[in-house]
């Protein structure tokens, strides 16, 4: 049997390089061939940041170093790094080469932290494991190799209302950056202090720096970024709350907050439960209000809307999308995958998660890496109604054959250009709404 699968919706390790770039005025340093920053770059477009994907400094490993040892390349590459860029952190991350010559990679990066230079090094060989993974891999090097030298300034616990936020995977969502936007947002109104670590309205390695201060930590997801989770926990003794899916609409987000305040007020936070209660409360409503608009519109068209929707994504966002669309908008999920290569360990779980969405309709759920694959059982489906596709710029055409609408919300996506939308939240279900019927109403001539 081939182990080749087709429309591969991630990377490998060394994928992870977009986390770094994600850092404010951070760089990631490529011990691996030429061809990695490429291929990153052309997966994720749009994507190279202070100096990501084709830019991003690198050893251009070649024959000589495969025979040689490409540890002096890797000095030199290192040293002329802080010549040309002005950086607040440098990390090395390894390709495939370099994984199989075993190059002493952080013994390399230890020389320049003695003398000073914040320097991490991170072993991502793309037969490791994906780049969901290796997304924690990269941060929990950070917080051994670069925030622990901070722990004297940043004593552990010490901001009983500071929270470390774990959310979207930088450009892996598309929707990252507003996504976290609006975390933060939310989390603040509810009166914590939120340190979303990646992005424009992160602090940059300072932020950083301060990890150990926050009293808690804030993950959301079904799977991926848990070791970031678990590894704090052991390191500063900061228990974390899981959400384990993407908060989306006014049902998941007031859920999710709630889940937070509880978790919050059992760790000794304080808070203004009067002030919350009123933030709340507008947002709520605000949300509702823009419902009771559309209420006409729905009415009106409801002969000529979706009825039923197939979601090909991470399993974060299957799960939260399904319940939005069930609960909030009417449209009702059938087959749904899940194509982020979800760990056999985290399924049963997750299929729970989504089987308590109703208890009237079963949504059958595919853990399914191969999207060839999952194309192919869509193709076989056929449903009453009018459908639509939430996929990548992969599915546009599939849903052409099928006559679906189609919406793109994943990665790889060149039929849409994504800069600081958010999907999470109570304004992030409405850009759902919005993009929805854009994409149907644009199909009336």
């Amino acid at each position: 049997m081939s182990g080749i699968i087709e429309q591969e919706r991630y990377t490998c390790a060394i994928g992870a390089l977009q986390t770094v770039v994600a850092i404010p005025r951070a760089v990631p340093i490529l011990h691996s061939g030429p061809g990695c920053g490429n291929m990153i770059q052309g997966f994720f477009e749009r994507s190279t940041g202070y100096a990501g994907g084709s830019t991003s400094p690198c050893t251009n490993f070649s024959e000589r170093e495969v025979v040689f040892g490409g540890e002096d390349r890797l000095r030199e590459n290192i040293r002329n790094t802080y010549r040309v860029l002005d950086t607040d952190l440098q990390v090395v991350l390894t390709g495939c080469t370099a994984g199989i010559v075993g190059d002493d990679v952080g013994a390399v990066c230890e020389e320049f932290r003695a003398e000073g230079k914040p320097l991490v090094a991170v072993e991502t060989p793309g037969f490791q494991c994906n780049n969901f993974e290796a997304h924690s891999l990269v941060v929990n090097a950070i917080i051994d190799q670069y925030v622990a030298l901070y722990e004297d300034e940043n004593p552990a616990r010490s901001e009983k209302n500071t929270v470390n936020l774990w959310a979207s995977i930088p450009y892996q969502d598309p929707f990252w950056k507003g996504n976290l936007r609006e975390y933060k947002r939310l989390i603040e109104g509810l009166g914590f202090r939120v340190h979303v670590l990646f992005g424009p309205d992160a602090a940059g390695v300072s932020e950083w720096q301060r990890i150990p201060r926050a009293n808690f930590n804030i993950l959301v997801s079904p799977w991926y970024g848990l070791p970031i989770a678990e590894h704090l926990k052991e390191k500063y003794g900061q228990p974390f709350t899981r959400f384990p899916s993407v908060p989306i609409g006014a049902n998941e987000t007031e859920r999710f907050l709630r889940q937070a305040l509880a978790f919050a007020g059992e760790h000794g936070a304080g808070f203004d439960t009067e002030q919350t209660e009123n933030f709340l409360a507008r947002e709520i409503g605000g949300y509702y209000e823009e419902i009771d608009n559309l209420a006409t519109f729905l009415l009106e068209f409801r002969y000529g809307l979706p009825n039923h929707a197939h979601i090909l994504h991470d399993a974060g966002y299957v799960v939260g999308l399904s319940k939005f669309l069930l609960h909030e908008v009417g449209i009702v999920p059938k087959e749904q995958f899940a194509v982020d290569g979800t760990p056999e360990a985290f399924q049963a779980e997750i299929r729970a998660d989504l089987a308590s969405a109703s208890d009237k309709k079963t949504i059958p759920l595919y853990f399914e890496p191969d999207a060839g694959k999952a194309q192919d059982v869509i193709r076989g489906l056929s449903h009453s109604g009018r459908g639509i596709i939430l996929g990548s710029g992969w599915d546009k055409e599939l849903a052409k054959e099928k006559d679906f609408d189609f919406l793109s919300v994943s990665v790889p996506s060149p039929y849409r250009l994504t800069l600081t939308t958010n999907y999470v939240g109570f304004s992030g279900g409405l850009r759902v709404i919005e993009d929805i019927y854009d994409t149907v109403l644009a199909t009336y001539r």
